[in-house]
């Protein structure tokens, strides 16, 4: 059986989310399960919860790798919790872990996680229109080094075609 595409979303925390931000992520999130792939968030709410909620409703697998040692404190839509114990280091190993990384908005704690992607030359892909980390560097290149170009979409639909486009399992 070959292996199962592992896609990052992340963006803001329940703290700077807002409804629109959330739809968004569900709708990212269930367009990653129907396409047989398992979803990779941070594990704890805001962006991360939607999309795990919208995973687990379209029948997909969820894995929150959260910062704390104690998995009580992932969401409920994750399926597999690793409580990494790591605190914000854990960012490294959200990249690590995915094939590819769509963000949703996003503050400082979205621009560690993308930078990190970006320095193992992960594909990366940004809702334009959903405002923070993602919109600030949508259709750029982060730094002179140009490993990869966060390439801009409009749509959940558009963010994971893309993403899954540029996946070589």
């Amino acid at each position: 059986m070959p292996k199962k595409r592992q896609i990052l979303v992340i963006g803001n925390n329940e703290n700077g989310s807002t409804p629109e931000l959330e739809k968004l992520a569900y709708d990212v999130g269930a367009e990653i399960a129907k396409s047989q792939s398992v979803l990779i968030t941070g594990g704890l709410g805001g962006v991360m919860k939607a999309a795990s909620k919208g995973a687990h409703d379209a029948g997909g697998l969820t894995v929150g790798i959260i910062p704390q040692d104690n998995p009580s404190f992932a969401n409920e839509f994750c399926d597999i919790v690793i409580p990494s114990g790591i605190g914000l280091s854990r960012d490294f190993l959200n990249a690590l872990s995915a094939d590819g990384v769509i963000i949703v908005g996003g503050g400082s704690g979205t621009l560690s996680e993308t930078c990190a992607a970006y320095m193992y030359k992960k594909p990366i892909v940004a809702l334009k229109t959903s405002g923070g980390v993602a919109t600030q560097y949508a259709d750029q290149y982060l730094d002179h080094r140009k490993n990869v170009k966060i390439i801009g979409v409009d749509t959940p639909q558009e963010a994971v075609k893309y993403i899954l486009s540029q996946i070589r399992l």
